[in-house]
């Protein structure tokens, strides 16, 4: 078990981090590109996208939740040992990750306020599928429209009318990341 804890992570985290951190912001900013994360692997059901996001993303200081399948001993094992970061309640998590049922009710999440929108959860939602098709996606970083698989578009639309709040998103599937910020329009 310890061996299972130890494998997975980067082989050079301050550059493959770095590179992780560069492609997650550009699928953040440009809303619909689908960005390819490679370098680490954790235990299933984690994808190797999402894998590489909480080794980017989370730290001591970085308090995750875990729904669903995604809540395993093995998953948390190699979070801890990777990350450092605390499990906590939906509610007070900066980072949710799970699959789009396991993660509901959303409304537990922190949507930020009026003073701090910023202090948003980050949704890691774990997809059956990722492609460029589907919903129309419209908003800042997007120069015309662009198109992707969403996990649900009645959601995603009223989560885009509490902006600045609301909650920001991190869709995977296998080693592929996009991203749904709330200020994107879905339709």
């Amino acid at each position: 078990m310890q061996a299972q804890m130890l494998e997975g992570g980067f082989a050079e985290a301050p550059r493959d981090a770095a590179i992780a951190f560069r492609a997650a912001m550009r699928a953040m900013a440009m809303p619909g590109t689908i960005e390819t994360l490679i370098g680490a692997a954790g235990p299933a059901p984690l994808s190797p996208a999402a894998s590489v996001l909480l080794l980017t993303l989370c730290d001591p200081d970085t308090p995750i939740h875990l729904a669903g399948a995604h809540d395993a001993q093995e998953v948390r094992e190699w979070i801890t040992f990777h990350t450092g970061a605390p499990f906590v309640a939906a509610d007070q998590a900066m980072f949710a990750l799970g699959s789009w049922e396991a993660l509901a009710p959303y409304q537990g999440y922190a949507i930020g306020s009026a003073e701090y929108p910023d202090r948003a959860a980050t949704l890691i939602v774990e997809m059956p599928a990722l492609a460029a098709q589907g919903a129309c996606l419209s908003g800042p970083g997007i120069e015309a429209e662009a198109h992707l698989t969403v996990p649900d578009i009645a959601f995603s639309q009223a989560n885009a009318r509490l902006y600045p709040l609301g909650l920001d998103m991190f869709l995977t599937h296998g080693n592929r990341v996009a991203a749904l910020p709330r200020s994107t329009q879905v339709r």
